[in-house]
């Protein structure tokens, strides 16, 4: 083969890995992935310790029943999450009122569904903690995937934190 004709091939060959869909960004996209789930841990450790310091004031304080206290220490760790996650995880700029709406929805299923099958655990003799760390533990794995996939699809990336390092990236470039 003529050098000519290796030029071209390679030049062409360069191109279509550029322009091949997913080629050169699934590294960054599973780069981006790694990182959001990392800051979504550390953000529910912190929304973790809300809800189990708020269900053990209530378990302490209150007569009320397992159900009851589970429903409150959830909203609470929700609210709290809601907020860090989407301002530093996942960088959203969409419309707050329809991704509470999106998380209500999840939690419709979630709350009700736990809080009655930790009150059948609690109604056998298990212990509250232990049904309590069971239920956070399914909450954080459902919660990045609804979060991830639903709440936040197509606006990852759009608040003013993310703009910011965007124009600060594109500076350096």
């Amino acid at each position: 083969m003529s050098t000519e004709n290796q030029n071209i091939s390679e030049t062409q060959s360069t191109k279509a890995n550029q322009e091949t869909p997913g080629s050169q960004d699934a590294p960054l996209k599973s780069r981006e992935s790694l990182i959001q789930a990392i800051k979504f841990t550390l953000l529910s450790i912190s929304a973790a310790g809300i809800e189990a310091v708020s269900f053990i004031i209530l378990e302490r304080l209150t007569t009320l029943p397992y159900d009851i206290k589970h429903v409150i220490s959830v909203v609470l760790s929700v609210l709290w999450n809601f907020t860090l996650n989407r301002r530093y995880t996942f960088k959203s700029a969409n419309n707050v009122p329809i991704a509470m709406l999106k998380v209500g929805l999840f939690y419709a299923f979630f709350i009700p569904l736990t809080a009655w099958l930790g009150k059948l655990a609690d109604g056998a003799g298990v212990n509250e903690y232990i049904i309590k760390g069971s239920t956070m533990v399914l909450n954080f794995v459902g919660e990045f995937l609804w979060w991830k996939f639903i709440v936040f699809r197509g606006s990852e990336n759009t608040n003013a934190l993310a703009k910011k390092k965007q124009e600060t990236n594109n500076e350096t470039d």
